[in-house]
């Protein structure tokens, strides 16, 4: 997991689930962010997309269970945009 990318992403989830930087960790999960819900998850997915310019399908949606998770997704569909094979 890239620094540059973790930040990124734990500023957008900040900002979505409305909980402060320092709380957001590669741990966090719905199961210890409250506000984690469904709702903010779509939300979380469509600023990625929007940000990135990529799709997230909705397998890759059910396995982003943790700002880890996003984060890793989020190399990955970098990657692969760029034309690079894992």
């Amino acid at each position: 997991m890239t620094a540059a990318i973790f930040e990124q992403v734990r500023g957008m989830a900040s900002d979505l689930f409305g909980v402060p930087l320092d709380q957001i960790s590669p741990a966090s999960s719905p199961a210890n962010i409250e506000t984690w819900d469904s709702t903010a998850h779509l939300n979380l997915v469509l600023a990625l997309e929007e940000r990135y310019g990529f799709q997230i399908s909705p397998e890759e949606m059910e396995k982003m269970q943790s700002i880890a998770d996003v984060t890793t997704l989020v190399e990955s569909k970098l990657r692969s945009t760029a034309g690079q094979q894992r």
